[in-house]
């Protein structure tokens, strides 16, 4: 029997790093109360939280939403042989392959930033509007907005989480007009493209995708881009994918993006895990993950 193990507490277990760490109730909560909604990514698979109980001697193949070492103990405590589950030396690759910084080759005005005087230093120049994102998080949890200066809460987060994280990436506050998302899956050091997703964010958190096809997808991010960008910046990340994740990863990546007002495309993030645009993806379609 396939478990898939519904485990949206994802990013915040990479962050702590602990296979100690316990997650907010609210997020248990809800990976306890919406399991069932991916289903429809592994059809023949019994969908349940960590923190739900599931017959593990019946158990031949486990699927994480995310792999992290405290959703591994979870599992463990639950019964599932050892062998099913990824090493601890994989879980450490894969969580630093997983940090931003890994991603700044992919992001060319965006940088590395350890202290508060390297934002002032940025808000010195033309651009006076800045995000900065801690290294690990995802779906608009970890970010801070700096507006012409950065304020004394700023400067006690950023403290806080070079102190913990090793960094914190800034990029360029951008005119958004449109959010998507690549979602591929990395099989045997191959990268498989399985589609796009188009979502809604508000001030960077995420809020719902839409299910619409992949053509009608393209054809909306081609209007609101410049000719040939969707084209231009899919291939050069495909190729730094292939060379850099592929051979040192397997399972589900999502990447986001979003384009400005001016029709360029920026990289907003890398997700090694699976992501709601593939659960809206699935809807339309069966996918073989």
């Amino acid at each position: 029997m396939k478990l898939l193990i519904f485990n949206p507490e994802h990013d915040l277990c990479l962050a702590n790093g602990s296979p100690d760490f316990v997650p907010p109730r609210s997020a248990v909560d809800y990976a306890r109360g919406s399991a069932s909604l991916m289903q429809c990514l592994y059809p023949d698979a019994l969908c349940c939280s960590a923190y739900d109980t599931f017959p593990a001697e019946a158990v031949t193949e486990v699927v994480a939403w995310g792999w992290n070492v405290a959703v591994k103990k979870l599992l463990l405590r639950g019964g599932i042989a050892e062998n099913l589950l990824p090493s601890d030396e994989t879980l450490e690759r894969w969580r630093h392959l997983q940090h931003r910084q890994t991603f700044l080759p992919l992001q060319p005005d965006a940088h590395r930033i350890e202290s508060a005087e390297q934002v002032e230093r940025l808000l010195a120049s033309q651009q006076k509007r800045w995000v900065l994102k801690a290294p690990w998080s995802g779906a608009g949890r970890g970010l801070h907005w700096i507006d012409g200066q950065i304020s004394d809460n700023d400067r006690a987060w950023l403290r806080k989480t070079v102190e913990n994280q090793g960094c914190v990436v800034a990029e360029p506050w951008r005119d958004v007009v449109e959010d998507f998302a690549l979602e591929y899956f990395v099989r045997n050091g191959g990268l498989e493209f399985v589609g796009y997703s188009l979502f809604a964010t508000t001030h960077g958190v995420y809020r719902e995708n839409v299910l619409i096809s992949d053509e009608q997808i393209v054809c909306r991010l081609r209007e609101k881009s410049l000719p040939c960008e969707l084209e231009r910046v899919q291939s050069a990340v495909e190729q730094w994918l292939a060379e850099n994740i592929a051979p040192a990863y397997a399972g589900p990546l999502g990447i986001d993006f979003v384009i400005d007002r001016g029709g360029r495309i920026h990289l907003c993030e890398v997700n090694l895990r699976h992501t709601m645009g593939m659960v809206a993806h699935a809807r339309g379609r069966l996918i073989d993950f």
